[in-house]
């Protein structure tokens, strides 16, 4: 008979203090609430939290769209969910990328058959509005633009209004990554006209990675009802989901919930009105302040200008004679501290230091400060 080789007991973490890209430190009262007791996907009970969650999740957004939903699985989920639904082959769409996850948009335009016409910017840099002008004058019939609010892998936030308001004036859907911006920035889904956004609740919601809150517009809706051919993902086509994530009434079982995970979410939105999404906004920003001026103290340079720069997610540049991986290490193993390395072309070059969500304070701040006095 095989015998597991790993020990049989219960595996308990160490304490750590999460300040990389995520995911990031977790509110007690969100690991209070996963713990609750797990109750039937289709109990009248859990359908009534379904409910309150998608109003959460409207008001976290700023939208009314009907079709707003955390997609069961974590926000590359959410991100295939948007293009899948809204992607047929041969369907022109603009991606910006200047990281890491405006490539995977490309990537997800490919894999549905579409043709990407791709705007590249610096990495650190922020999406050039001027190119995206130009794209959508060359390409008229583009079917949609695709963009990164928050990109993740450098700590640049594009300007989510213009570039919607371009898509806008040339006829185009939009498609936004909103990952690491919900909750931490200003994001107006339905004032800025986007047609479809996802994110991820392991970032500044603070809860436990696994979901991807989703919206779809009125727009996004029709385009998704009159395509050509079926949606290539059967779990994540939107049609589906709805039968069992719409709004009261009878629902049609579409999968099994992750009951736990949403009472985590429930929470993790909850603790967000409760503070108000614009006091939410601002308490990112007042701690960026203080990390920032800390950061500069040490003699570490920011790589984003200041007018792009998100307060959430931090990147400075390594020092010269610095050893990147040797100093996460220390920081990880003698300080249980967390945070991130540059990604591609960044890699070796750059640390990503996380202020998100519940792990945005001062205390989080004064020790990520001390640690790395102690280390450089």
């Amino acid at each position: 008979m095989y015998q597991p080789q790993a020990k049989s007991i219960s595996f308990s973490p160490q304490q750590r203090t999460l300040m990389g890209p995520g995911p990031s430190d977790v509110d007690p009262r969100i690991l209070q609430a996963l713990a609750r007791q797990t109750i039937g996907h289709l109990d009248p009970l859990f359908i009534e939290l379904m409910d309150q969650v998608k109003q959460q999740l409207q008001y976290a957004f700023q939208t009314t769209n009907a079709l707003t939903m955390p997609i069961s699985a974590p926000g590359s989920a959410g991100m295939e969910a948007c293009f899948v639904n809204l992607v047929e082959p041969g369907d022109k769409i603009i991606v910006c990328q200047n990281g890491v996850f405006g490539g995977r948009m490309k990537e997800n335009v490919v894999r549905c058959g579409g043709n990407a016409i791709l705007i590249e910017d610096s990495w650190g840099t922020q999406t050039d509005l001027s190119k995206v002008e130009d794209a959508l004058q060359r390409h008229p019939d583009a079917k949609a633009l695709a963009f990164v609010h928050a990109e993740t892998s450098t700590g640049v936030r594009n300007d989510a209004k213009a570039l919607c308001e371009l898509a806008k004036a040339h006829d185009c859907l939009t498609v936004v990554d909103a990952v690491t911006s919900l909750g931490g920035i200003e994001l107006r889904v339905d004032e800025w006209q986007i047609d479809a956004i996802y994110s991820g609740t392991q970032k500044c919601l603070s809860c436990i990675p696994g979901l991807s809150p989703v919206s779809f517009s009125e727009q996004a809706i029709k385009a998704i009802k009159e395509r050509n051919t079926p949606v290539q993902s059967w779990f994540l086509d939107m049609d589906l989901v709805m039968g069992y994530w719409g709004q009261g009434g009878k629902r049609a079982y579409h999968h099994t919930a992750p009951v736990n995970s949403v009472y985590a979410l429930h929470e993790a939105l909850l603790i967000l009105q409760q503070e108000g999404l614009e006091q939410a906004w601002q308490r990112h920003a007042e701690n960026h302040q203080l990390l920032k001026h800390g950061l500069e103290s040490l003699g570490l340079e920011f790589v984003v200008e200041e007018q792009c720069r998100l307060p959430q997610l931090n990147m400075v540049r390594i020092p010269d004679g610095v050893n990147d991986a040797e100093v996460r290490s220390k920081l990880l193993n003698e300080f249980d501290l967390e945070i991130g390395a540059g990604l591609g072309e960044l890699a070796g070059k750059v640390w990503r230091i996380g202020l998100m969500g519940y792990g945005s304070n001062q205390k989080n701040v004064d020790y990520c400060l001390s640690c790395l006095k102690a280390v450089i």
